[in-house]
């Protein structure tokens, strides 16, 4: 006999009679008795330019690019921060080139005492597993002939993280952690949802047990109602795990829910930074003003 799903049921029973995971459901953060620690990141004064070519035959320099310009921030250990702007203001470049995926044309970037614009090929491939990053389209970013098991297990080869007779043990940890349930670990990524993808992004880049999420636009391509699981699965991630994250977005209303503080992004330059609750309520600068006039309201 089918369940009278006319009657209310709690969270618990919910859970037990469609069988999911318990990391499937938004969680209510609690930071009452949450620290920060010390600087993780220290971006000095980087720019970061493209030069502007033009010519048939003879390619000639004709202007520059600033697609980062300048940009100084310190991120502790811990932290969320949330960097705005909209698009072309130079968020996801400045995001590759502290990776390192781009290169600097002036300024410093320190992790956790390294500095990496100094550091050979080599040692900037050995610290990129402590610096991960999760991008805006899941899909594009995993590879469609990989199962789940294979994106997963990868990293953990690769940079020998665990022994090979445990690799399936901490495949399904890692499943777990993000909320899918292990028996998907054989399928491809054309078989799951938009979220489901994400989920497996963030799967992958947790392997490596790094320190550093960056997080490109990760709720962008998905629809509304996902956004909320994946924002609190993030949250959650940060605190049980003491990462610290750079989440990037052009949305001041997705940044707000998951940010301790708040950097805005214009015309690569940061024009304001603060915390979340005083980038909200009390925007400085004319852009922060406009970003934020530009999120939808209902109106009563």
């Amino acid at each position: 006999m089918p369940p009278d799903l006319s009657k209310p049921i709690s969270e618990e029973e919910l859970l037990a009679r469609f069988k999911l995971p318990p990391e499937t459901v938004p969680v209510k953060l609690d930071d009452s008795n949450r620290k920060l620690g010390g600087v993780t990141i220290a971006i000095n004064d980087i720019k970061t330019h493209f030069p502007i070519r033009s010519g048939f035959l003879i390619k000639k320099e004709t202007g520059v690019v600033k697609a980062v310009d300048g940009v100084n921030l310190q991120i502790r250990e811990g932290e969320v921060l949330g960097l705005v702007g909209e698009s072309g203001s130079g968020k996801s470049t400045l995001s590759r080139t502290i990776m390192q995926l781009v290169p600097t044309t002036a300024g410093t970037i320190v992790l956790e005492g390294r500095n990496l614009t100094s550091s050979s090929a080599g040692d900037i491939h050995a610290t990129r597993r402590h610096m991960q990053m999760v991008f805006q389209d899941p899909y594009a970013s995993l590879n469609p002939r990989m199962t789940v098991f294979a994106t997963l297990a990868e990293p953990l080869l690769v940079h020998k993280i665990c022994p090979q007779d445990q690799i399936t043990a901490r495949v399904t940890e890692l499943m777990k952690t993000v909320g899918l349930a292990p028996r998907f670990m054989q399928k491809y990524p054309h078989e799951f949802s938009g979220g489901q993808r994400q989920r497996i992004a963030i799967a992958r880049a947790l392997a490596l047990e790094p320190r550093v999420i960056i997080a490109d636009e990760p709720v962008s391509a998905l629809d509304v109602s996902i956004q909320a699981q994946i924002l609190n699965l993030l949250a959650s991630l940060v605190r049980r795990m003491n990462l610290t994250m750079i989440f990037i977005a052009h949305d001041l209303s997705v940044v707000k829910h998951i940010s301790d503080r708040i950097a805005v992004m214009y015309q690569g330059k940061i024009v304001e930074l603060g915390s979340a609750v005083d980038i909200m309520e009390n925007p400085q600068h004319p852009y922060t003003q406009k970003l934020i006039k530009a999120i939808p309201r209902v109106d009563a």
